[in-house]
């Protein structure tokens, strides 16, 4: 924090009004990108229950620079806002009414990341003179991994949903399991209530998904160079788990006009994105081996001309969107 004070006030550098900071869970009362108010950070510490993973971190840091910065405006922007374009029998668990009353739905994450590449992906097509996908699947892979289906640039399904822990598998995440399998855990637990909640909530949130799978750590470069059995087998699941969600959401939209791959692993592992698109030639998706293999352009159509669904890698924009929100939000207050 120290560093980043010292960067930002340094000599010749502008005096600070605004702050912007992306926050993964917004909880059941914040459904846009806003100024932070108390009344704003009280919503947020009761929505740790949804991101244990994410929000004390994004919290503490809120508390801290505001007061470093006690002059600015300071707005938080939720990874969630974006989903909401999903319709109801998307968002919605089948669940009693009374937990569905209280917040308990699929809010979706990763929303920043999707409406950077939409943004990107519209400014392109109008350059080029290209016409926009209608239906297309986003591939945030990362850490954190979700694959979201959208119409006309907005999301109509997501494999996240109450919190990030659920979807396809991730670095320490273990994506989406049998809930019988959660109760087994918590009957497995040693000590009391308490004890036994947060074994099982570290369990799933730190020591699941690749990491459990590999005996590794979280890190895909490392999972590739292993030759253990473990590591393939990771890399096998983690790749069944993404083909799964991108072929149910193809089958949901009726067909798909592209799949965009974005995040550390999306966007950097070329084996990656190979894997997950192999043998789908029939079905109209062909790469180019040499232009997923190419690390040039960092924003790039990878599949061959004569595919009829577009791939491209195109990078994770969240902090440009965190910008321009916070923008538009000092706009308002003149």
């Amino acid at each position: 924090m120290n560093v980043l004070e010292d960067a930002v006030c340094g000599p010749g550098m502008p005096s600070i009004d605004a702050v912007g900071y992306r926050v993964v869970h917004p909880g059941p009362h914040l459904d846009r990108h806003q100024q932070i108010t108390e009344d704003v950070l009280k919503d947020l510490e009761q929505a740790v229950a949804f991101a244990p993973l994410h929000d004390p971190e994004a919290i503490t840091l809120i508390r801290e620079t505001m007061k470093r910065f006690p002059r600015a405006r300071h707005y938080a922007c939720f990874d969630t806002v974006f989903h909401q374009t999903m319709p109801a029998e998307a968002s919605t668990y089948a669940i009693p009414i009374e937990y569905r009353r209280q917040g308990v739905r699929r809010y979706g994450f990763h929303g920043l990341s999707c409406e950077s590449v939409v943004d990107q992906l519209r400014s392109a097509s109008d350059h080029q003179g290209a016409e926009f996908p209608q239906r297309m699947v986003i591939a945030h892979l990362g850490s954190g991994c979700s694959v979201t289906a959208l119409i006309d640039g907005a999301s109509v399904d997501t494999t996240m949903g109450l919190t990030p822990t659920g979807g396809v598998v991730m670095g320490t995440r273990p994506g989406d399991l049998d809930p019988g399998l959660v109760l087994y855990l918590l009957r497995q637990a040693q000590g009391d209530r308490v004890a036994a909640l947060s074994s099982v909530e570290a369990i799933l949130n730190h020591k699941a998904g690749m990491v459990a799978l590999s005996g590794l750590p979280n890190d895909m470069r490392a999972v590739r160079k292993a030759t253990s059995a473990d590591a393939r087998l990771a890399l096998q699941i983690f790749t069944r788990s993404v083909r799964k969600a991108i072929g149910a959401f193809a089958w949901l939209l009726g067909g798909l006009d592209a799949v965009v791959f974005t995040g550390g692993i999306g966007e950097h592992d070329a084996k990656s994105r190979t894997d997950i698109l192999l043998g789908l030639e029939p079905y109209g998706v062909i790469l180019d081996t040499a232009a997923n293999e190419a690390s040039s352009e960092p924003h790039r159509r990878v599949s061959k001309a004569d595919s009829q669904v577009a791939i491209w890698v195109i990078p994770a924009e969240e902090d440009r969107m965190i910008a321009e929100h916070v923008r538009e939000l000092e706009l308002r207050q003149r």
